[in-house]
């Protein structure tokens, strides 16, 4: 089968033929129709990511074996399965939740697979990934129904649709007219302000460096935005929100954005750091203890959050970022990761199989 891979950290896509993996049990192969480019391909694309003072985490400490094929937000149709699936090749189309541990542990029994701290075979990274012919699952339970869904936004609810709907959970309940900070206003971003709308969320005060991104999250429902530059921060995102912030959700999540919604915070306050921008936490300790904050990290979501975030989607007039389509090919793959490193890319790109 056809894949896009990177031959070595930092290398770009290129086309390469692998053979297609045997089946067995409840595995299944599915022919990608839709792709989504995330953010954090970049980073895999480096072959690491930036961990501050403690150096760096490579693709490859995590399993990672190159040549790699990215790519996490899937949507397709099962073309082969294993002897003992229900599934039968031509069924309909399928959001494909790549967030997948070991299966044996604690957290994978309770359907917590993100949380899985064992051999984690998570698409893109320990497993082939999306920007390909077909992907390979272990089983067909990662299938999640797309129903009457535009498939290409579909495809963003497996990562960033589903990051920012465990994020708002993380920092629920909240009353709706509380002030709450989105750090960066980039396809996560622009997702988080859509899950938050959707779930009854008001004052939402949307952080970021670009004029057009903070347009995007205008129009998708934040009720004020601050640009990053000002004079000072802090000072913009409270004036911005009417009062000091009851939480804040960190898509970029480095020393100066962590510190700023820090010190934005009211008491008894929650940050959810999500972004793998790289940097220090570098506020004062004491201020967690004086003002009760709460800081919580956030890694995608589980299965179960996947199900309700569609089904959201279904039932909800969820917001639909801006989102780029591109043919499904090395020459796009390689486009849409400079667009997001270059922060040219306006909201989403989604690549599509010919």
């Amino acid at each position: 089968m056809k894949v896009f891979a990177h031959k070595e950290p930092g290398a770009p896509a290129e086309e390469l033929e692998v053979e297609r993996p045997e089946l067995d049990g409840s595995a299944v192969i599915v022919r990608v129709t839709h792709s989504g480019v995330c953010h954090s391909d970049v980073h895999c694309q480096d072959g690491y990511f930036d961990l501050g003072d403690a150096g760096r985490y490579e693709l490859t400490a995590a399993g990672a074996q190159y040549p790699v094929v990215l790519g996490h937000e899937i949507v397709g149709e099962v073309v082969a399965a294993g002897p003992d699936a229900t599934l039968t090749p031509g069924d309909t189309k399928f959001i494909v939740f790549p967030w997948i541990g070991c299966g044996d542990c604690q957290a994978c029994s309770e359907d917590r697979e993100n949380y899985c701290s064992r051999r984690k075979r998570n698409l893109s990274v320990q497993l082939r990934g999306g920007y390909a012919e077909e992907v390979y699952l272990p089983d067909e339970r990662y299938l999640v129904p797309l129903g009457d869904i535009d498939p290409s936004f579909g495809a963003t609810l497996a990562c960033s649709g589903l990051t920012s709907y465990s994020a708002a959970k993380k920092i629920m309940p909240v009353p709706a007219d509380e002030p709450v900070a989105v750090i960066g206003a980039g396809g996560v971003g622009l997702m988080t302000i859509a899950v938050l709308r959707a779930l009854g969320h008001q004052n939402i005060v949307a952080v970021d460096m670009s004029e057009a991104a903070l347009a995007n999250a205008t129009k998708i429902g934040a009720s004020a935005t601050v640009t990053v530059g000002g004079q000072n921060l802090v000072t913009e995102i409270v004036t911005a929100g009417g009062g000091k912030i009851a939480a804040a959700i960190d898509l970029v999540n480095n020393g100066d954005t962590s510190n700023a919604a820090l010190f934005a915070m009211a008491n008894g306050g929650t940050l959810v750091s999500v972004g793998l921008f790289g940097g220090q936490y570098k506020f004062p300790t004491a201020l967690a203890a004086f003002n009760l904050l709460n800081i919580r990290g956030n890694f995608v979501g589980s299965l179960p959050e996947l199900k309700e975030l569609v089904q959201l989607a279904q039932d909800a007039d969820l917001p639909v970022p801006p989102i780029k389509e591109a043919p499904l090919n090395a020459q796009e793959v390689n486009a849409a990761l400079d667009g997001l490193r270059q922060r040219t890319l306006n909201g989403r790109a989604v690549l599509v199989a010919p």
